[in-house]
């Protein structure tokens, strides 16, 4: 009997928008679908989650040791929970790529990355080579599917669900090896990267952090998300949480704005998912204007100021 396990991803305050987005991918693999909420202090998240249309039941498991988004201690409580499930699915955000493999490890299987299409119960279509290629995936009959969900291949299931709510007691105790210190952001305001609808980025032709000031500017008169290239983070532009990219974040925003960003392989996989991608660039051969749906040759140090003035 297939049976889904989902991990919940929230900031101790909100769930993700991710989840819905693996309900979705839930849905597409077919039969009853769970959502597992970890935390303490978090029935109001257990809430949100038994709201998304296509929810079963919300597992709501509270302990002191569950409080902070530790893959050292929520792998094994998951682990345990997955007995009485044919697949556990978690996002394939940072908290997804930190936490899920552990889940595989302690369960003795394969990890399946980035579902982007789901071809029946254990067969899945995932990216490989940045997104160059995609591969068919298939996994055994007698183990459980431990996998990642491209979010950015997803639109997330809607609201008006009214799941169940089931208490379920902590069954593992805090990892002595591991412990929390902290989590800051240095997004401040500003929509949430994997979650904006609209993103505007740079990459190293802005030459220095002062100059990324003007991204900043563009992005706070559109209420955007603030990205940047692997080479502005490298460059001690930008910290990198703000990198987009294979090695950064996937994001599938309605419109990404890339300012001086030639676009290498490894930044076009992350933005694929786009909506509308417009490319500015001296560089008229730059290879993101192959992709770009609007794309303008010229100064960025020009273009920025003149557009930024332009929603005053």
């Amino acid at each position: 009997m297939t049976k889904v396990l989902i991990i919940a991803q929230h900031d101790g305050s909100t769930l993700n928008p991710s989840t819905a987005k693996c309900v979705r991918c839930a849905a597409a693999i077919g039969g009853d679908t769970d959502i597992l909420v970890l935390g303490k202090g978090v029935s109001a998240i257990a809430g949100e989650a038994a709201s998304i249309s296509g929810a079963h039941a919300v597992l709501l498991t509270e302990a002191e040791h569950l409080e902070a988004p530790l893959a050292a201690n929520w792998a094994a409580e998951i682990a345990t929970a997955a007995a009485d499930y044919s697949h556990v699915l978690g996002p394939s955000t940072t908290f997804g790529r930190d936490l899920m493999p552990r889940v595989a490890a302690l369960l003795g299987v394969n990890q399946v990355s980035d579902i982007m299409e789901v071809e029946g119960e254990r067969e899945f279509r995932r990216p490989i080579y940045a997104g160059n290629a995609i591969v068919k995936v298939r996994t055994p009959d007698d183990a459980v599917v431990v996998a990642t969900v491209r979010t950015a291949s997803w639109a997330a299931a809607e609201g008006g669900g009214k799941a169940t709510i089931k208490q379920r007691e902590a069954s593992s105790e805090a990892a002595a090896h591991t412990r929390w210190v902290g989590l800051t952001s240095q997004g401040g305001e500003r929509a949430d990267l994997q979650t904006a609808k609209t993103v505007v980025a740079g990459g190293r032709a802005l030459a220095s952090a002062d100059n990324f000031e003007m991204i900043y500017r563009l992005a706070d008169k559109l209420g955007a998300g603030v990205g940047a290239s692997r080479a502005a983070v490298d460059a001690g532009y930008v910290p990198n949480d703000m990198q987009v990219g294979q090695t950064g974040k996937i994001i599938s925003p309605q419109l990404y704005m890339a300012f001086g960003i030639s676009g290498a392989i490894q930044h076009l996989t992350g933005i694929k998912d786009a909506g509308t991608i417009v490319a500015v660039n001296k560089d008229p051969d730059a290879p993101i204007f192959e992709i770009a749906d609007i794309g303008l040759v010229g100064d960025l140090f020009t273009i920025l100021p003149e557009l930024t003035e332009l929603l005053d």
